[in-house]
């Protein structure tokens, strides 16, 4: 599909299976698992995206002048606003009360992932600009008839880029855990302020006094077994929230078979039997937090798995961050800190566009203030005012 300029062609694929991998990962790199091909390609062969989901697959391809491969993005249309994290519904119910269409629309994204990372996987050697993607991305909308591309959870740079290319800024808002040399959880005990300290050993001592074994498997130290126990925990959630599965259970048994030691299931056993887990995914030099759940009523147990033993393992292997998912100011008062997420938005329709960039701009000011006003008050020593 040609974009409209003389040096960029862009292609669509129904599945990441019509790229190579060792293309794809040409142009994402090893730094963030989920644009990794394996975790991208679970998706699809779990059955977690595709035509009965409302994700369905539209991976982009970008070719240079020369034909050669440039640039890959993970892309879906979407027939809903489901599993983005970044919501949109009110802009739909606008835009449909106007008489509208805004579904299908197009998503660069990691399916129900709210995971910062790149999003605009470039070959390391292209010279391509934040304009031409934009234009690319821009024509593929108009080409097949899509309402609006919505790029989610991108870098501040991709975000910067595609701003001064026209298209509209959204920020939002989560809690990160950050590692400041500490070589001990009693480091990181040490540097908050008295009350927070006193907080978090009480909520560990009990966790930790529950009866409970924990352990922490990684790769094919993860079974068959374990995978069983963790969807029912993960189903048991969605149940708690009122939601629906997302994810098939086929697609945890491909994680550790796909990505291997980067999955980290930290799971909670009373008398043998599992009743709680977290799992994660290893970066770099980051631990990312994604499903947790679990049976029974255990005293802060939550915590422990989700937050404090992600710290503990990021300690250990001295990763320079935790990001435990989205939402939460309850993380601060347990060593999180607020930190800006970004989104970037292209909306065809010129009324639509006026109305939701006025509305991200508002949006944008109140939580930078948010950010700068619960920075003041961290549970850090230093942070105190």
């Amino acid at each position: 599909m040609p974009d409209g300029s003389e040096t960029l062609t862009a292609q669509l694929h129904p599945s990441i299976g019509e790229i190579s991998a060792a293309d794809w990962m040409t142009c994402a790199g090893v730094g963030n698992p989920f644009v990794s091909y394996a975790f991208l390609k679970a998706l699809e062969d779990s059955g977690s995206v595709g035509e009965n989901t409302g994700w369905i697959p539209r991976h982009v391809s970008l070719q240079d002048a020369d034909g050669q491969l440039a640039a890959v993005m993970p892309m879906y249309i979407k027939l809903h606003s489901y599993g983005e994290y970044v919501f949109d519904w009110a802009w739909a119910d606008a835009f449909q009360r106007a008489g509208g269409d805004y579904y299908p629309n197009l998503q660069v994204a990691v399916p129900f992932s709210p995971v910062p990372g790149p999003r605009l996987l470039a070959k390391p050697t292209s010279v391509l600009t934040f304009a031409e993607i934009a234009h690319a991305l821009r024509q593929i909308c108009l080409k097949i008839n899509m309402s609006s591309a919505h790029i989610t959870f991108c870098t501040e740079d991709e975000w910067k880029g595609l701003g001064t290319a026209g298209w509209l800024q959204r920020v939002g808002l989560q809690y990160h855990w950050h590692n400041r040399g500490y070589e001990k959880f009693d480091d990181f005990l040490a540097a908050l302020s008295s009350s927070h300290r006193k907080s978090i050993k009480r909520e560990r001592r009990d966790a930790n006094a529950a009866g409970l074994v924990f352990e922490t498997l990684r790769g094919s130290e993860i079974k068959p077994l374990h995978w069983d126990a963790f969807y029912r925990f993960y189903q048991n959630t969605i149940d708690k929230k009122w939601g629906s599965a997302y994810l098939t259970r086929d697609f945890f048994s491909l994680l550790s078979e796909t990505l291997g030691d980067y999955v980290v299931l930290i799971m909670a056993f009373h008398e043998e039997i599992p009743v709680a887990a977290a799992l994660n995914i290893l970066g770099n030099d980051t631990l990312y937090g994604r499903n947790w759940g679990c049976v029974g009523q255990w005293p802060f147990l939550h915590f422990e798995l989700c937050y404090y033993r992600a710290i503990d393992f990021a300690i250990e292997h001295k990763l320079k961050r935790v990001e435990a998912g989205a939402q939460g100011e309850h993380k601060m008062q347990r060593g999180y800190l607020p930190q800006p997420t970004y989104s970037a938005h292209y909306i065809s329709h010129p009324g639509l566009a006026r109305a939701v960039g006025t509305f991200v701009r508002e949006e944008r000011a109140a939580i930078e203030q948010e950010i700068s006003l619960l920075s003041k008050t961290g549970p850090f020593k230093q942070l105190q005012t």
